[in-house]
């Protein structure tokens, strides 16, 4: 299927690996023009190097999303090098830890807190999904043409104990995102959100792991219909198959919307 994304400009927060890192290399495969942001710069400059040695045209932008005045310069020399913004893909986020990884510090009941360690979560997830979108969102107004996508949790749509903190947040874009496409449907501006659950960023298949780890899996497996059924958890390709599609004419009567890629994790 042709998605029609040759020479559209698409901003991709948090592009320098993972998720985000497969995005961008999937909208430049369609033609797109990509800027992949990062806020640690010889990421984004790694993984626009990819794409232009694949043929593609991508510029790396290093800019902390959480604050306004960098992501308000970072559109400018989007525009600057490409034109406006047509697509703009909120991805950046922290990742969890996997609840093995407690002693980590990654997982912890929400009354035994501190309130210092919610706003690094709160202050990426929402304020750089409402930042970037806010920073693109009027001149797609004025074009009346535009196409937002931005990566949420499948932890904020169901809840996940001791992650109360990134699951309120996560919950918040999807809360936003309704209300901005409610806004600007008026205007043919695509809002909408995919969920994710488990990542793989390894991508190993199921042979090539120990026993220990296939236990480990089979586990998880439980929560994961479609990962039972495929022997793997999702991956980068799945999530950036999705996001291509939204950020596509294909999907023009679509909006205010939220897509499970997680293998059916959540089905509400």
């Amino acid at each position: 299927m042709d998605l029609n994304l040759k020479d559209k400009v698409a901003l991709v927060t948090g592009g320098g690996r993972g998720v985000g890192r497969g995005v961008c290399r999937r909208l430049a495969e369609e033609g797109a023009r990509v800027i992949v942001n990062d806020f640690h710069e010889e990421r984004a400059v790694r993984v626009a190097d990819e794409i232009r040695k694949s043929g593609g045209q991508a510029l790396p932008v290093r800019a902390d999303i959480t604050d306004g005045q960098q992501v308000r310069s970072m559109v400018t020399r989007a525009v600057e090098t490409y034109g406006p913004v047509d697509i703009l893909v909120n991805n950046a986020g922290i990742p969890t830890r996997a609840p093995g990884e407690e002693a980590k510090g990654g997982w912890e009941e929400f009354h035994a807190s501190d309130p210092s360690s919610w706003k690094k979560v709160i202050d990426l997830n929402v304020y750089g999904t409402m930042n970037c979108t806010h920073a693109v969102l009027g001149a797609m107004v004025e074009r009346r043409s535009g196409k937002i996508v931005s990566v949420m949790s499948e932890a904020g749509r169901v809840g996940e104990a001791k992650l109360a903190a990134y699951s309120g947040a996560k919950a918040a874009i999807l809360g936003f995102s309704k209300a901005v496409a409610r806004e600007v449907g008026k205007h043919r501006i695509n809002v909408n959100v995919v969920a994710l659950g488990a990542v793989d960023s390894k991508e190993l298949t199921f042979g090539e792991l120990d026993e220990a780890a296939q236990g480990r899996l089979n586990q998880l497996f439980k929560a994961y219909p479609m990962g039972r059924g495929l022997e793997r958890l999702s991956r980068a390709s799945d999530v950036a198959d999705a996001i291509a599609f939204l950020s596509s004419d294909r999907a023009e009567y679509i909006t205010g919307q939220v897509l499970g890629v997680s293998g059916g994790f959540a089905m509400p």
